[in-house]
């Protein structure tokens, strides 16, 4: 199948527990779909009213033409959606096909985020769930601390994690919510205001999930909120954003003169459901995209894999414990948990120290061999759920082995302390501050050699008592300077 890489990618994300509502996607977009069709009548459709929807069938194709070129299949999956929506407006036309929007747009709710945008809303929810946990935690007068997403409860602390963000029903409601406003019979305005209420709701509940959380492990332990009671606590929470949807709609109909009672408010008809899958059938008008399917289909399967030459590179392990005068005084791991959310292929945190003084420099760098399912974290999404509080943050140019080059300049701190923070994305030896540039360069490079390696790079330093930002800004310009070759090695250019 030519969107098999799409089906695949759809699949593997629908094995994680954010996206397990995925299969039903499809399922309820095809209800949606019949149930609406019932509103076209049957009419010729002449061929200019088909054109919209084959110029849309071209841009669907060379979309996933693109994705598979790159072998990235998210891209495939995108164009699956499209080439959908194009089937319909060829077979009714635009004048009567555009109508079907809203049975195809629900089909997005069935994609997993691109890595990037998943952990940053994440850890946003993280922020925002960990800040409302505690404030409902004082309502109850329970003595409670808050630091970056580690509630302290004084003898237990409770991590509000990447699990505990609330996207693994978030994602439910929205399409749930979604669902609730194309049935609903009434005022748009009606219609968005369920549409756009589900993520705050979401959000509120996990709060008050956490706060639960909170007073039990603060009465009775750690123990009664882990395994099987987290899970269907979660579970209870989602059934709980149902209940109120269903209870904003109603409040809803009491601003309507007719009054109507909700089971009356919503559209759930089935009849001649049959009838119009029959119907789809005999569109004749949709051969044409199947035969072009089949043939790229075809096509594709003789076409060789492109298969990316071995990377010539350095090991981290074999990175020069000496830099300069810099000698380094800690190789660390980091937690495995941490391991598993980084998912780098090869990584090091060194804390190298100036002679003669206990000035020291952190440098950590994260490779990863393929970017196309994931890669390197923005540290703009890491620190905060650290505790850090970005205080500022922009790009400046620095000095390299190849010229000059942006990076971003952080300062951040917690409480009384504070750090600055160097970082840039090193995408085959074009570095970059910016994570859109660094994308874009990945894309380019896929089309050109097939590879999609590429790497993160953090340098930290404490500004110590008595120091100006320029001390601290010092040092990291030596330690990058000493620095910039033996990178070079581990991160190779093209």
């Amino acid at each position: 199948m030519f969107f098999l890489p799409g089906i695949d990618s759809l699949v593997e994300a629908w094995v994680q527990p954010e996206y397990s509502h995925g299969p039903l996607i499809p399922i309820v977009s095809a209800f949606l779909l019949l149930r609406q069709l019932k509103t076209v009548p049957a009419a010729p459709v002449g061929w200019t009213d088909r054109l919209p929807g084959l110029a849309l069938l071209v841009v669907a194709l060379l979309l996933a033409v693109f994705g598979r070129v790159i072998q990235i299949s998210d891209f495939v999956a995108y164009a699956m959606i499209l080439w959908v929506g194009a089937m319909l407006l060829i077979g009714f036309g635009w004048s009567r096909g555009h109508a079907l929007w809203p049975p195809v747009f629900h089909l997005v709710y069935m994609l997993p985020l691109p890595g990037a945008l998943y952990y940053g809303v994440s850890t946003w929810l993280q922020g925002v769930s960990s800040e409302l946990g505690v404030f409902f935690l004082r309502l109850m007068d329970v003595p409670v601390y808050l630091d970056g997403n580690i509630i302290d409860l004084g003898v237990y602390k409770l991590e509000v994690a990447e699990a505990c963000s609330g996207l693994r029903y978030l994602f439910p409601i929205l399409s749930y919510s979604y669902i609730f406003a194309v049935l609903y019979r009434g005022p748009i305005w009606h219609k968005a205001v369920l549409l756009i209420a589900a993520a705050p709701l979401s959000v509120l509940m996990n709060s008050v999930r956490i706060a639960i959380a909170g007073v039990v492990v603060d009465r009775y332990g750690l123990a009664h909120v882990e395994g099987i009671t987290h899970f269907l606590e979660g579970w209870v929470i989602f059934v709980t954003c149902v209940a109120l949807l269903f209870g904003l709609a109603r409040v809803l109909l009491l601003f309507r003169s007719d009054r109507p009672r909700l089971v009356d408010a919503l559209d759930l008809e089935t009849d001649g459901i049959w009838t119009q899958f029959l119907r789809l059938g005999r569109a004749p008008a949709m051969v044409l995209p199947a035969v072009v399917m089949l043939a790229l289909a075809a096509s594709v399967t003789v076409l060789p894999e492109r298969v990316p030459a071995p990377i010539a590179r350095d090991s981290f392990a074999t990175f020069p414990r000496g830099l300069g005068a810099w000698r380094m005084q800690s190789d660390s791991r980091l937690d495995p948990g941490i391991e598993r959310v980084l998912r780098a292929d090869d990584y090091m945190v060194r804390l190298y120290e100036a002679p003669a003084s206990d000035a020291w420099v952190e440098l950590f760098a994260a490779w990863y061999v393929d970017q196309s399912r994931g890669g390197t974290h923005s540290p703009e999404v890491c620190l905060p759920a650290g505790g850090w509080e970005i205080a500022s943050l922009r790009q400046i140019d620095a000095p390299g082995a190849d010229g000059m080059f942006t990076l971003n300049r952080a300062l951040i701190q917690k409480g009384l302390e504070r750090m600055l923070v160097y970082y840039w994305y090193d995408q085959q030896g074009l570095r970059t501050a910016s994570s859109f540039r660094s994308r874009f360069i990945l894309t380019l490079a896929k089309l050109k050699t097939g590879r999609s390696d590429g790497a993160l790079v953090r340098l930290t330093t404490p500004i110590r008592v008595g120091e100006t930002e320029a001390d601290a800004e010092a040092r990291l310009q030596v330690l990058l300077k000493a620095a910039d070759g033996p990178l070079a090695q581990a991160l190779p250019g093209e």
